[in-house]
């Protein structure tokens, strides 16, 4: 059973241009009727998952830094009062890099948060300001300094392939973000995802999305250089040192059991997926109606499951193992993965197989989308 929980905090001091996460800005929350309904919704999933003592925490958003150490620890309280935490657990909280949240980061370790997960974006002031982000570059570089002395763990992200961005130029940045001595960075091509104030920009003309070839000039250069740091790529945007990976994605992408709870939040346990109510006032009528925050929770096919699976393990350096998958899902290897197409991607070097585990090389990495669509069959039939 699940052994992972995400903590959903929907609310931001602005809405990024770029952002199609569920994240909302309000003037004011009441943090009083937010710990009780957060705290029911967790109770409601514990009755419904039980289980093995956690393994990981996140707290995503939204902007999680933003919320009161009280509320985090009260949240941490329950959460081990219900399931257990297992040794070393990993408990990660988002957070924007201003001097505001910065000034939270030593109550929030004294809580318990051991890892934290800053959105930099960028390291210079004009990109900032095209991102939409409210810091600037010293006060993000500040807040960082700040969470390497409170948290052994630290990772940021940035954004690369941007609007007139030139290899040269993501060169010198990440060289420079390379120095700082996280043991994580989250490095994410800019993509203009439906639905954001990006989308309207671009379709009215305001700027134009970096071209293929440059991106994926881009990618190559990330991986070469975070390999040759120390921090090769374990995931298709993630870097990290050895033993720093973060384990809560790694949840994901092993397509194992998690609990999410939390306006927007998803779950997946024992073959169900659910969904909370997005909007935030929508979540708490319905923990005020029914004692929990679900909108939506859908079985899951055994076919849906394996090819869900597979698409998110060949994100990950270590691939999958398809005899492993086979047993699971009670699917033959080769309705997994079409076993001519990942011949002929091995002939090209773009997928690598080692007994009955198979991945995507780092060449075939900057062709994922594509390739996934070539190795994974659109039908899965159970055998």
């Amino acid at each position: 059973m699940a052994r992972a929980l995400y903590i959903h905090w929907p609310f931001c001091l602005a809405k990024c241009p770029y952002c199609d996460f569920n994240s909302h800005v309000r003037e004011r929350v009441d943090h009083a009727r937010w710990q009780d309904a957060l705290l029911a919704d967790m109770r409601h999933e514990h009755e419904l998952a039980g289980g093995e003592p956690l393994d990981s925490i996140f707290f995503g958003g939204g902007t999680p830094s933003l919320m009161p150490p009280a509320l985090v620890a009260r949240l941490l309280q329950e959460a081990e009062a219900l399931w257990g935490f297992a040794p070393g657990i990993e408990i990660t909280l988002e957070g924007n890099p201003s001097s505001v949240e910065a000034a939270n980061y030593a109550a929030l370790a004294d809580v318990g948060v051991n890892r934290v997960s800053l959105g930099l974006q960028a390291l210079d002031d004009a990109t900032l300001r095209f991102l939409g982000r409210l810091h600037d570059a010293s006060e993000g570089l500040k807040a960082l300094e700040v969470a390497q002395r409170h948290f052994r763990r630290v990772s940021f992200d940035l954004i690369y392939a941007r609007p007139g961005q030139t290899v040269e130029g993501w060169r010198a940045e990440l060289d420079r973000a390379l120095a700082y001595g996280t043991g994580h960075l989250s490095l994410y091509q800019l993509t203009i995802e439906p639905g954001t104030r990006f989308e309207t920009m671009v379709r009215k003309g305001d700027f134009d999305p970096l071209d293929e070839d440059a991106c994926a000039d881009m990618f190559a250069l990330t991986r070469e250089t975070t390999t040759a740091a120390g921090l090769p790529a374990y995931e298709i945007s993630n870097h990290a040192r050895p033993g720093e990976e973060s384990r809560h994605n790694l949840t994901y992408w092993r397509y194992q059991d998690y609990c999410g709870i939390g306006p927007g939040a998803h779950g997946r346990r024992g073959g169900l997926a659910t969904v909370r109510h997005r909007k935030p006032e929508n979540w708490l009528a319905s923990l005020s109606r029914s004692g929990h925050g679900i909108a939506e929770e859908r079985p899951l096919g055994i076919p849906e499951q394996a090819s869900e699976a597979m698409l998110m393990g060949l994100r990950l350096r270590e691939g999958v193992d398809l005899a492993a998958m086979a047993v699971r899902f009670g699917i033959a290897e080769d309705q997994l993965c079409d076993p001519a197409k990942a011949r002929f991607y091995e002939s090209q070097r773009l997928v690598w197989r080692e007994g009955a585990r198979i991945g995507v090389t780092p060449e075939g990495m900057v062709l994922l989308d594509a390739l996934l669509s070539e190795l994974v069959p659109a039908q899965l039939v159970e055998g």
